[in-house]
């Protein structure tokens, strides 16, 4: 899933319908389910995406500092020798790891949008209580 998709979806259940109070207390449940799925699901990605960043991480840094296996080289020849000053900057510009980086910051930024949809939810209680309190002032009750 997207973060269009989870943003098209929230924009869809985060409409409440002013008519119906009663029931849309009783969908608070179902909307955190439902979120709470996602983010969990998106939380899974996120940290398989950083295990992946990890291990190639490490096979470029082996790549880079000359100690990879014979036939790697063989495949991908690299005919530099890079100081351990300078190991950082090549693992920093390699793509394939700003690939995986970009990769794990879209997770992290779809579970910062997801957090904040949770707390809307949990705090949806409070808002169709005052919902209902505005309009019995308007209609002039106690």
């Amino acid at each position: 899933m997207t973060l269009d998709e989870i943003q098209s979806l929230w924009e869809e259940d985060a409409k409440i319908d002013n008519d119906d109070l009663h029931l849309e207390s009783t969908k608070i449940p179902a909307l955190h389910a439902k979120y709470y799925r996602i983010y969990n699901n998106v939380l899974t990605l996120k940290k398989a995406q950083e295990n992946k960043f990890k291990i190639l991480r490490k096979e470029k840094w082996e790549y880079y500092s000359g100690k990879s296996a014979p036939e790697v080289y063989a495949e991908k020849p690299f005919n530099y020798k890079v100081l351990k000053a300078d190991l950082d900057k090549y693992l920093d510009a390699d793509e394939e790891l700003i690939r995986c980086v970009t990769k794990v910051e879209y997770h992290t930024m779809m579970l910062n949008y997801l957090d904040s949809i949770l707390k809307t939810i949990l705090n949806r209680t409070y808002q169709i209580k005052n919902s209902i309190e505005w309009q019995r002032f308007i209609r002039g009750y106690d």
